[in-house]
């Protein structure tokens, strides 16, 4: 049996992974829908190669008949989660993906029986989305078992968007934003709260509500009711995203979409590897519980890129080498909140 196939190999994100997974000492085979973007990164590498789009499942199941474990690097997810997780539980195969898609994360939850039947794994999120914010939700939630809301964000300095990010976020232009109360998902606008995110004594951001993966995420990994997440940002520039959420009217209308892709398309390709190296990423937690306590704590890591790279790759090897549960799973869930810990570069303080 095939160890790993990593789908979507030519993303920007995708070709990290690639290239750190051959450092590791792994051979994956790389797959995708054009041999003309996957053929070459193959051949720079020396590893097999297989084209096929997720449209049949046959398909699919003819590509991915011999793999061990699926690493899904395809979006926006919301397309191209369901076939292809449904492949991988035909052919009993591990299923790990680097999505942070609240959609997609509830969405593959409901596969949980199905995967235990298969004796495999649904591992989404295994990037920056969701593998440092959920380790930390689990590190504060052991800390305060009784706690009923959790508060996360997170904000970076240097770095930049790749190409898949850009696109998904296209793709949820005029979506409302989404939190978690008494355990269920609700509709709210992007940047109805605002929080003063503070990592200790290395600096303070502003932070506003957004529909990040953890609303989902961090309740399969704490069963904390009420979960909010916060994107750090300028001042000037939490005015403007606020006034933004008032055109979502506008921005949901398929036209507007289509030159946002456009523009992305042309201009927009990923920070390079001196602006990796250089940007770090911080995440801030909170845990409240009835009696009013509070505890917090915050993370330094590498570049958003950089880490979902590192991340995706030890999670992968976690699976090669039977080092897995059964069912849905988040990644603090299956291996605990020192996860991310595991990664050089990664700093905890909390209180």
């Amino acid at each position: 049996m095939k160890k790993l196939l990593i789908y979507g190999a030519n993303g920007y994100t995708a070709q990290l992974i690639v290239e750190l997974a051959v450092k590791s000492g792994l051979k994956p085979i790389l797959a995708g829908r054009t041999a003309a973007k996957i053929q070459p990164i193959a051949e720079q590498y020396n590893l097999e190669y297989r084209i096929f789009d997720l449209k049949s499942p046959k398909t699919i199941d003819n590509a991915i008949a011999d793999i061990k474990v699926v690493l899904h690097c395809a979006g926006p997810y919301v397309h191209t989660a369901k076939p292809m997780v449904e492949a991988c539980i035909r052919n009993m195969a591990h299923y790990l993906d680097i999505t942070g898609e609240i959609e997609v994360f509830e969405m593959l939850a409901e596969y949980d029986l199905q995967a235990e039947k298969a004796a495999i794994t649904i591992l989404p999120g295994c990037g920056f989305d969701v593998v440092p914010t959920d380790c930390l939700a689990k590190f504060l939630a052991d800390k305060m078992p009784d706690a009923t809301h959790l508060s996360l964000g997170f904000a970076s300095k240097g770095g930049s968007l790749s190409h898949g990010t850009a696109m998904t976020m296209v793709e949820n232009f005029g979506e409302t934003g989404k939190v978690r109360i008494d355990s269920k998902i609700v509709d709210k606008p992007v940047g109805n709260k605002t929080q003063v995110l503070k990592f200790g004594d290395e600096f303070k951001s502003y932070g506003i509500t957004i529909p990040w993966g953890d609303v989902s995420t961090a309740y399969y990994s704490t069963g904390i009711p009420n979960i909010e997440v916060f994107l750090g940002m300028k001042e000037s520039q939490l005015k403007f995203v606020q006034f933004q959420s008032k055109l979502n009217w506008l921005m949901k209308l398929s036209f507007v979409k289509k030159i946002a892709k456009i523009i992305v398309d042309s201009q927009v390709t990923g920070p390079d590897e001196k602006a990796r190296k250089k940007a770090k990423a911080y995440i801030w937690g909170s845990v409240k519980n009835k009696k009013g306590e509070i505890k917090t704590a915050y993370l330094v890591t590498p570049e958003t890129y950089t880490l979902t790279a590192l991340m995706a790759v030890n999670i992968a090897q976690k699976v090669i080498n039977d080092n897995f549960k059964v069912g849905f799973q988040t990644p603090a869930k299956a291996y605990g909140s020192d996860l991310v810990m595991e990664i050089d570069g990664v700093k905890r303080n909390g209180k």
